[in-house]
């Protein structure tokens, strides 16, 4: 185990002066994972007892898991976002808005695009994902990923100029109006279920029949949503179908073009599906910045200890979508999800604690999961809660519940007041 300075043994001047100093605690990354760490950490540390920098490179969160809501327009952009400062303790924390280039673990230091340099005791890398393209070609070139608040505002006007194009132009193009969707996972689904409650008034705004939209989820699994059993997906696949979605299932995109995409069933020949706008939301991996770090990844993401450290580096932290855990009951990596990075950063700033003070003895993550719940639009959903099955609008209510919870965790009341889903609470 790494000690910060002050536990270090004295062998120079330089080294007694460095020993009176704090310890430097360098939090990247202002994402669920990231603001809990600090927002933990700055309860329970005594005003001095550590510097605390966290550094992110916008001025505020974004709710990941109202993206689609944002994308779709069913929910204005300003909504899924606040301030960071509002729920630091300035007394204790250290904001610093900008970018990572990469971390130096052998010198405990972090280089920012600019140059500055930031030396640290304790790292917690919290950065977040990038979408996985797998590979395929044109996904980057001709694809919007569902990734943060701008690309979010990106697919909105999108969406609403191919409308306003197709409204114009006097040779009607059919095909613009077709919106493929890849990736029938959470984000895909949740984007599905936004998307038919915005088109009939799309389409009302500009004028356009609702059955010249064609929208197409294209999946390459053999099933859909495997988290939840077979009753609540043929309940989300049957709803979102009697709203005009087409289910490709067992089909994998092979190649995107500005014209659309190519798709093929295994073993079938491939075909071509023309849209004027293509969403790529297939799976993620660890942010870049881990990998041009030189760290040992899996998809960009660290297998971590137990106690979420490094292995060889254990004072770096990596939690979030960065952190590689593995299930032991599925033998497979736990996804990356809000919850799992929630708890990450309760832990993390446990530890964090224990470290700082000198203590040996870190605690070991466990996931305790709370359930699941997956939105199908402003009133209906599935979800599997403490073990019981909903869906419907139970369903939804609960997951305004989870999605006000999560504000409440970091911010309190006056987050979820200010921003909850729940205009009485």
């Amino acid at each position: 185990m790494m000690l910060s300075y002050r536990h270090r043994p004295v062998q120079n001047k330089e080294m007694e002066v460095r020993k009176m100093e704090k310890p430097k605690v360098v939090i990247l990354g202002a994402g669920y994972g990231g603001l809990m760490t600090v927002t933990r950490l700055q309860k329970q540390l005594v005003k001095g007892e550590a510097d605390i920098t966290l550094v992110n490179k916008n001025d505020y969160h974004y709710e990941t898991t109202w993206l689609h809501e944002a994308s779709a327009g069913t929910l204005h952009h300003d909504r899924v976002r606040y301030p960071i400062q509002n729920v630091l303790n300035k007394n204790k924390v250290q904001f610093k808005q900008a970018e990572v280039k990469r971390i130096k673990k052998d010198a405990n230091t972090v280089e920012l695009k600019g140059g500055e340099v930031l030396p640290y005791d304790y790292l917690v890398i919290a950065l977040g994902s990038n979408a996985e393209t797998f590979g395929i070609e044109g996904l980057k070139e001709h694809t919007f990923s569902i990734t943060d608040v701008s690309a979010a505002q990106k697919i909105r006007e999108h969406i609403e100029r191919q409308f306003d194009a197709y409204r114009r132009e006097l040779d009607k193009d059919d095909n613009r109006l077709t919106i493929v969707v890849g990736g029938a996972g959470f984000t895909g689904i949740e984007f599905l279920g936004e998307l038919v409650n915005r088109i009939p008034a799309l389409c009302k705004e500009y004028g356009i029949q609702r059955d010249k939209v064609r929208i197409v989820s294209i999946e390459s699994n053999p099933v859909v949503l495997p988290q939840f059993d077979r009753e609540l997906v043929d309940y989300a696949l049957s709803y979102l179908e009697s709203k005009g979605v087409e289910f490709h299932i067992g089909t994998a995109v092979k190649k995107a073009t500005k014209d659309g995409v190519w798709a093929c069933k295994k073993g079938g020949e491939p075909y071509e599906i023309k849209a004027g706008t293509v969403i790529w939301s297939a799976g993620v991996r660890g942010n870049t910045v881990i990998d041009a770090s030189g760290f040992e990844t899996v998809r960009g993401r660290v297998k971590v200890n137990p106690d979420l450290t490094v292995p060889g580096h254990e004072n770096v932290f990596v939690i979030g979508d960065c952190a590689l855990i593995i299930n032991k009951d599925t033998n497979r990596p736990y996804p990356p999800t809000a919850q799992m990075a929630m708890q990450h950063g309760e832990i993390c700033a446990r530890n964090l604690l224990k470290k700082i003070r000198g203590e040996e003895s870190l605690e070991a993550f466990t996931f305790h999961d709370k359930g699941t719940v997956c939105s199908l639009g402003e009133d209906n959903a599935i979800g599997i809660v403490f073990g019981k099955k909903l869906k419907g609008t139970s369903a939804s209510v609960m997951k305004k519940v989870v999605d006000d919870r999560a504000l409440f965790m970091i911010g309190g009341t006056r987050l979820v007041l200010k921003k909850g889903k729940f205009n009485f609470i």
